[in-house]
């Protein structure tokens, strides 16, 4: 087992109360024997030291943490929780990463999970803007941070993000810098925040440059390859295609591109096509993906430290913790003037 073992996983094995386990472990003389062989298999059971559980009874906190995404396999959440565990490493915590989905019923199965864990605190990367059974955990004081999301309506929540909507205006006018004019849009459902912020600034930078807002060339659903692929495919077989493609995600931008190939348009020539994210592959020199930064290191060590000054204490202001990043273009070879 990886997972960080407390008195309560070792009393729950071996059948008997932590306050037994203490006793076995302090060599309680009146302690039978047979219950104190069940204490010992259990702790030899769970690969931990009988000092590893000492510490977990004496601080009451089991170094570990949780950690909610969506979909373990998207690249941001893959690099991202990496980047969490190696950090986390550090300062002698674990991490529990549980995979779920963003109704509130599977956030609070989740929840529900971590808890019998007994984390120390939790950091959240799936939620939708709007759940409010997050209001509870801030109520009861646990520990709990957002990073890449952010809830609406909880002055008390904590968050570290990126400023989506600035970074879906400086892709566009990027784009329009290079002379396109008719900039087409996909990104997911604006039930999370990250997608709402980012259709936000899109459609702020739109009107800002004067151009037409065109419902034809907006995709705002299930973010499947094959939807997207389609969705682009559809529209680079039009005479009067968009001559750029913003995505909001970078694994979105890499659908459009292969729409492009099958439809025989060539990027940047044909097409231009800029992501949001910067995730490893982007930088492939075989793909050279123009994107927006999240900066996703610095977000990802920001969270976890500031997860930890909530679980010790050690946070000097009672203000919630509302950190947003500055998002950084990246250039590189997918974006081009438009000579159409």
């Amino acid at each position: 087992m990886n997972e960080r073992v407390s008195a309560y996983d070792v009393a729950k094995l071996a059948k008997v109360s932590q306050t037994t386990v203490s006793r076995v472990l302090n060599n309680y003389p009146h302690v039978r024997k047979e219950t104190r062989k069940r204490v010992h298999d259990a702790i030899n059971t769970l690969g931990f030291s009988p000092d590893e559980i000492a510490r977990s009874l004496a601080s009451k906190k089991t170094n570990t943490i949780g950690l909610i995404v969506e979909d373990i396999s998207n690249s941001f959440y893959a690099e991202t929780a990496h980047i969490i565990l190696r950090e986390a490493q550090k300062y002698d915590y674990e991490v529990i990463i549980i995979d779920s989905e963003t109704d509130e019923k599977s956030f609070q199965r989740a929840i529900s999970i971590l808890n019998g864990k007994r984390v120390d605190g939790i950091i959240v990367a799936s939620i939708r803007m709007d759940n409010q059974k997050i209001r509870e955990f801030y109520d009861k004081g646990f520990p709990i941070i957002f990073y890449n999301r952010r809830i609406y309506g909880i002055e008390k929540s904590h968050y570290v993000e990126v400023d989506n909507k600035l970074g879906a205006k400086m892709a566009v006018n990027h784009l329009v810098e290079n002379k396109h004019r008719k900039i087409a849009f996909i990104s997911g459902p604006a039930i999370y925040s990250t997608f709402y912020q980012r259709f936000e600034g899109y459609k702020e930078a739109i009107k800002e440059n004067n151009l037409e807002y065109d419902e034809s060339l907006i995709y705002k659903g299930d973010v499947s390859y094959e939807k997207v692929f389609q969705f682009a495919l559809n529209l680079m077989r039009k005479e009067d295609m968009p001559t750029a493609f913003f995505a909001s995600t970078d694994q979105i931008a890499l659908a459009i591109m292969d729409a492009a190939a099958r439809s025989g348009r060539h990027i940047p020539f044909d097409v231009s096509v800029i992501g949001f994210d910067d995730i490893e592959i982007a930088s492939n020199p075989y793909i050279g993906l123009s994107t927006i930064s999240q900066r996703k290191r610095e977000m990802a060590v920001l969270t976890l430290e500031r997860l930890l000054l909530l679980i010790n204490n050690t946070d000097s202001s009672n203000d919630p913790n509302k950190i947003t990043l500055e998002p950084e273009l990246i250039i590189r070879k997918t974006t081009g003037v438009n000579n159409h």
